[in-house]
């Protein structure tokens, strides 16, 4: 849902074909004034990177609250209206482009729907298997995932001439790795490590990427100083760790 706020209305990149960031996804895949490979995309990188993953490194630095509402009603309802004005600005001012208006009413239908499955789905589900991981291996794993989803999107308009095997490929991936995190035992106490570990991995490839940014000469913002922030996030990890490990 914050996936489709961003990219749909806020900086409107899923109908846009000159956003500054699409490449080769501005023409593949554009259909209807969508560009829907990268639309895809973007939904499931949002997502993963910018809600489920920092959510977990949170409560794993504040295990013995991670149970707990840390909010009221009152503070959401002022979190939410900040979020509707920045959402606003960035509709207004960031870019000239206006998509057709259905497309802008589609946009908000799937986002009420996304909120809407995810206030009705129970937070606890039974297990019909449950494994114990070992750290190590879903480290490989969130890496693995997280590499997989990049070529998927950034070499697979090179090497399939439709952008639907693509799209069926990106929806495999999303399916594939549910299914093998739904083997594990998120509540065993090793789950913080293995939590952890997965998360590491899957940040692991952005992290490897932070000095080829600064490299990058074609880039049309600034990435000046990204290489700290990848030693920054390294540092950050092993802290995080090492105050597991002193938990357990």
């Amino acid at each position: 849902a914050y996936g489709i706020l961003e990219e749909g209305l806020m900086v409107k990149s899923f109908f846009d074909p000159a956003w500054m960031d699409l490449g080769i996804l501005g023409t593949f895949g554009r259909w209807l004034d969508v560009n829907w490979v990268w639309t895809e995309m973007l939904i499931i990188y949002h997502a993963v990177f910018s809600i489920t993953i920092p959510i977990v490194l949170v409560e794993l630095a504040y295990l013995e609250r991670e149970n707990e509402r840390w909010i009221s009603n009152r503070s959401l309802k002022v979190f939410i209206a900040l979020l509707v004005v920045v959402t606003a600005i960035g509709f207004l001012f960031l870019t000239s482009y206006a998509p057709p208006l259905p497309h802008y009413l589609l946009t908000i239908l799937a986002m009420s729907l996304f909120i809407y499955i995810a206030y009705k789905l129970p937070t606890e589900k039974e297990k019909v298997e449950s494994k114990n991981g070992k750290s190590k291996f879903l480290y490989i794993a969130g890496l693995a995932g997280t590499a997989a989803f990049f070529l998927i999107f950034w070499l697979g308009p090179y090497l399939f001439n439709h952008p639907i095997i693509v799209m069926a490929f990106g929806i495999a991936l999303v399916f594939g790795m549910m299914k093998f995190l739904n083997r594990f035992d998120w509540k065993s106490p090793n789950s913080p490590l293995n939590r952890l570990a997965i998360v590491a991995g899957a940040l692991s490839f952005l992290i490897v990427l932070t000095p080829l940014q600064e490299l990058d000469a074609t880039r049309q913002d600034n990435p000046a100083g990204m290489t700290i922030v990848g030693l920054f996030a390294i540092l950050g990890l092993l802290l995080l760790k090492s105050k597991l490990k002193a938990r357990n």
